[in-house]
């Protein structure tokens, strides 16, 4: 018989993440030789645009890990936008993601209100969409090939 309980347990949420990890390590000879190597150690990537008074314009943030950078957020105020800025930035983590770490592939999650078009536009493809995610909204997956690492 087992007890099942709803609270928030940070040890527990540990222990589960850490026994995960052993049971794709043993169960999968990719993530084993990943796990041996620099790209196994997830590093956060971030890119700021701060404006002329020093305060944030726009900002960028992620992280790579196995050859991929994963964008989690991407904002621009809207006094800055339809300057570039967003591309900018973009481009400047795909750089870093690329010539610093390796990156080959880029991915992130945006809604269907949000900025699928932009993304398409610098070379994302739709990998994946959610309908519904929230209830009314579709979340797109996008996917980039970013090459290989960049020449010194």
């Amino acid at each position: 018989m087992f007890r099942l309980e709803t609270e928030v347990d940070k040890e527990r949420r540990q222990l589960l993440s850490r026994r995960l990890r052993e049971d794709n390590t043993a169960g999968s000879p990719e993530i084993r030789a990943l796990r041996g190597g620099p790209a196994a150690r997830e590093a956060p990537l971030e890119v700021w645009a701060l404006d002329a008074h020093g305060q944030l314009a726009a900002g960028l943030t992620g992280r790579t890990w196995a050859h991929w950078l994963h964008v989690d957020l991407l904002w621009v105020d809207a006094r800055h936008r339809g300057r570039g800025l967003g591309s900018r930035l973009l481009a400047e983590a795909e750089r870093v993601a690329r010539a610093d770490r390796d990156c080959t592939r880029s991915r992130l999650e945006t809604w269907d209100f949000q900025a699928p078009d932009f993304y398409r536009k610098r070379g994302y493809e739709v990998a994946g969409r959610v309908e519904d995610y929230p209830p009314g909204v579709t979340e797109f997956t996008l996917t980039k090939r970013l090459g290989g690492p960049a020449a010194g």
